[in-house]
């Protein structure tokens, strides 16, 4: 199974272990708000003027680095569910649009603070600074990602679907190299990121021993 933005569902199509599927629901809303918790931070911290002496930076920051963490989420969902813990695969479409709608804001704050809205401004950024660009590539293949995530595109779309939703491996790794070069002196987060991603791609590589994958 390839890594998408969207669900499918559990594998074997179970609602998950020891959970009565009356719960589905609530638990789907719980994991929602879950989700929706660190915009809410943010949203409370411009409020109330407590996001520290660089405001711009640390939105960045923290959308960027939310950004990543829904992205390996995703691509962990088939994984765990080979491996037994298949809930989280359930919720992989929800996690794969939060990874847009947090790559969205981080985008919309670059483009506020950093080029007020300019096209030329922006050409100029992609056009000299790789970061920008392979971040601005990452948001743009989740666009289509995203639009096509519903279930009626998938039902149209058939084989091609997968195929499209593939790229989520590649957003993956542009996001790390958006990481990696911003990082400068401390690659803690970058060395981090890049040992997870890589490891998630491994195990759902398909020159990965058969045996192996299905531990």
């Amino acid at each position: 199974m390839p890594a998408t933005i969207s669900d499918g569902g559990d594998a074997g199509g179970r609602s998950g272990r020891g959970i009565p599927p009356r719960w589905n629901s609530a638990i789907r809303g719980v994991f929602f708000v879950l989700c929706l918790l660190p915009f809410l931070a943010l949203t409370n911290a411009v409020i109330s003027d407590s996001l520290g002496p660089d405001p711009a930076e640390h939105l960045m920051h923290v959308t960027g680095e939310w950004v990543m963490r829904f992205l390996i989420l995703v691509l962990a969902a088939t994984p765990l569910a080979r491996w037994g813990w298949p809930r989280l695969a359930r919720y992989r479409r929800m996690l794969g649009l939060y990874a847009w709608f947090y790559a969205t804001l981080h985008l919309l704050i670059f483009t506020q603070v950093y080029i007020g809205y300019s096209a030329q401004t922006l050409v100029e950024e992609l056009a000299n600074r790789p970061y920008v660009l392979v971040g601005f590539l990452a948001w743009l293949i989740l666009v289509p990602l995203g639009i096509t995530s519903a279930n009626r595109f998938r039902r149209k779309m058939g084989r091609y679907w997968k195929k499209l939703h593939r790229l989520t491996y590649v957003v993956a790794i542009l996001g790390w190299l958006h990481v990696f070069w911003l990082s400068r002196s401390d690659l803690r987060d970058a060395v981090v990121y890049g040992l997870l991603i890589g490891f998630l791609l491994i195990l759902r590589s398909s020159s990965l021993p058969k045996a192996l994958r299905q531990v």
